[in-house]
């Protein structure tokens, strides 16, 4: 064979092998799902799922990324970095208001938040709370609605208060050391403070009985790309969340340690949590309430359909 015929197969073969290991190593990278997350117990599905190797059993490869408040993760799912997040309902209304394309896929919890005060502020009750500086996860946040809801049932609005947005994990020690009156948060950070020895005003579930929290949420091009994926996500929430609901205590172990640093009081936190999967009539009639109710507080403009909130899929 002519040598420059043989030298001209070889780089033709070694460009051939070259772009099937590229496109090869495209798809594994392309097939990992990235699922943003918040650091809450609210959340005990999705690290239930990662830790018992649910995903795994399915076939799916999944990356966790955390996010410091839930406004911050829906940017992050509108630009495309993540697919898929477990989220508050506030934020995600308020993305699909905006236009971002996104669709509520499954339910994951209802309450499970609570106006914590320290015993240094001298609140009492409800109107205790004017002039005092009061600390939510941020303004897109459910806490934040739900703080504007309690004020507005006791004759009060933001305005008369001091709020500020932390990131949640601090909480707690701004409080102990007196830099905060108080929080409106996520569990477990809100058993914490109670077990620091400071006052549960009030829990959200006496706020607005039963309210939705947090959901799973996809991005519309996940969910036409990847409608199978889609489906083994929702089937490992639900397993996860069953494991969970018969056994709190032992899913309080497993997880992540930078969220959980007293199992014991972990236990305590979950065991008041309603955990909950996928998208039944029940469920979606709270998420259409609900917005009615920001709609009311002026958090959002106008209503929104439920073709433009929920996955038709489920």
């Amino acid at each position: 064979m002519n040598k420059k015929l043989l030298a001209a197969i070889i780089v033709i073969v070694v460009i051939i092998v070259a772009g099937a290991a590229f496109m090869l190593s495209g798809n594994s990278s392309e097939g990992t799902v990235k699922i943003g997350y918040l650091p809450s117990d609210h959340d005990a599905a999705l690290f239930i799922a990662d830790a018992q190797g649910i995903y795994n059993d399915k076939g799916i490869s999944v990356e966790l990324v955390q996010f410091n408040n839930g406004g911050d993760l829906m940017t992050a799912m509108a630009s495309g970095e993540v697919d898929v997040g477990y989220v508050g309902i506030t934020p995600v209304l308020s993305s699909i208001e905006k236009g971002v394309p996104v669709k509520v896929v499954s339910g994951v919890q209802t309450e499970g938040s609570g106006l914590a005060v320290s015993e240094a502020s001298g609140i009492t009750q409800a109107s205790d709370l004017k002039g005092k500086s009061i600390a939510t996860p941020g303004e897109a946040s459910i806490q934040y609605m739900l703080l504007q809801y309690y004020l507005k049932q006791n004759g009060m609005s933001v305005d008369d208060l001091k709020v500020s947005a932390m990131k949640v994990a601090p909480m707690n020690d701004a409080l102990n050391s007196n830099k905060i009156d108080g929080m409106l948060t996520y569990e477990p950070y809100v058993t914490t403070a109670t077990e620091n020895g400071h006052k549960l005003l009030v829990n959200s579930s006496e706020i607005l009985p039963g309210h939705p929290c947090c959901v799973v949420a996809a991005s519309d091009k996940f969910i036409a790309d990847h409608p199978d994926e889609l489906k083994d996500l929702i089937d490992a929430h639900k397993e996860a969340t069953d494991i969970i609901k018969k056994d709190s205590k032992g899913a309080a172990s497993q997880l992540p340690k930078e969220i959980v640093s007293n199992v014991t009081l972990e236990e305590k936190a979950l065991g008041g949590i309603n955990f909950i999967s996928g998208l039944d009539a029940s469920y979606k009639q709270s998420i259409m309430d609900f917005m009615n109710l920001e709609v009311e507080l002026g958090i959002l403009k106008e209503p929104l359909s439920e073709q433009k909130i929920f996955w038709n899929g489920n």
